[in-house]
């Protein structure tokens, strides 16, 4: 008989509001095998508990916690290189966007698959380099996530959308930005960029049609799109329903881009800031890993499979 596979539990006991302490007994008695459970103290933490998982014969290792959380643990195990290992995700967080394309529930019993998924790869021009595995935000959604950061009463769509129309009131900028990808040139004032893996950001599905292993980047840019007509498209926001043919706002795919602003950017990925404004970074290029990890998906039923 073979021996079962070891698992690392990587959580962050301040996820969803506090409320993950409470549940990983529970979720890591379900697990067959060796367990090892480390909680975070800080940011970076999860990345660094990831990497030494990966590097001392951990085959599985899971994220508990929030989309910031899932994003430093990949970064962990994408930073080790060993390609064997599978990344699982148990969501606690506030909004728990990379969970939802995953199609996971939180059900400790929903039966799952191993997926190849894709990561996206950023750099800056200081050498500053990161991997995304939901997406990536520029502009006004960073200013949404600074917001969000600062309310602590509310989770998911209510959080998202109360830190909107804060950011409507301090973040409302828009710098001439150059955007080109694979197909597209574009120089325009620059409201917002989101560039996705997944379909949501922030809980709103703004690429409901995107895949995480289809090779391709699913973006919303957001040109010079006055308050007014942000206010006009939220509802569009909360559904998915975007108009493909709005004269300030595209919609497209790609797998590479190259940005530059006349203003230093503010950026976030997967909800953890790539850079600041402070930071004085205006150039960023990106591009699509090709089923680069190794992850935990629900199960697609079939009619074979019932």
């Amino acid at each position: 008989m073979s021996r079962p596979k070891k698992t690392c539990v990587v959580y962050n006991p301040a996820a969803g509001r506090g409320r993950a302490a409470a549940r990983i007994d529970g979720r890591s008695a379900c697990i067959e095998g060796e367990v090892g459970i480390v909680a975070t103290t800080g940011p970076g933490d999860a990345e660094e508990i990831a990497f030494r998982a990966a590097n001392d014969g951990f085959a599985r290792i899971v994220a508990a916690g929030g989309d910031g959380t899932i994003h430093e643990v990949a970064n962990g195990i994408l930073r080790a290189g060993n390609p064997d290992v599978t990344f699982a995700v148990w969501p606690m967080g506030s909004a728990n966007d990379y969970a939802y394309s995953l199609g996971l529930t939180g059900d400790p019993h929903q039966p799952t698959d191993v997926n190849s998924v894709d990561v996206g790869w950023i750099k800056g021009p200081n050498g500053r380099q990161r991997y995304f595995v939901n997406g990536m935000g520029l502009g006004f959604n960073g200013g949404v996530t600074v917001e969000a950061r600062r309310i602590r009463w509310l989770r998911g769509m209510p959080l998202y959308g109360l830190a909107m129309l804060k950011a409507m009131i301090r973040h409302f900028k828009k710098p001439l930005l150059h955007f080109e990808s694979d197909e597209v040139v574009r120089d325009s004032p620059t409201l917002a960029l989101t560039l996705n893996l997944g379909k949501r950001e922030g809980g709103f599905p703004l690429t409901p049609r995107a895949d995480l292993s289809d090779g391709l980047f699913d973006y919303m840019h957001a040109g010079p799109v006055s308050r007014l007509e942000l206010l006009r498209q939220f509802p569009n926001l909360i559904r998915g329903t975007l108009p493909a043919d709005h004269p300030r706002l595209w919609l497209g795919r790609c797998r590479s881009l190259a940005l530059r602003s006349e203003a230093p950017l503010r950026i976030h990925l997967d909800g953890e800031f790539f850079c600041q404004p402070e930071d004085g970074v205006a150039s960023v290029e990106v591009e699509m890993l090709s089923n680069k990890l190794r992850v935990e998906a629900a199960r697609v039923e079939t009619p074979a499979s019932r």
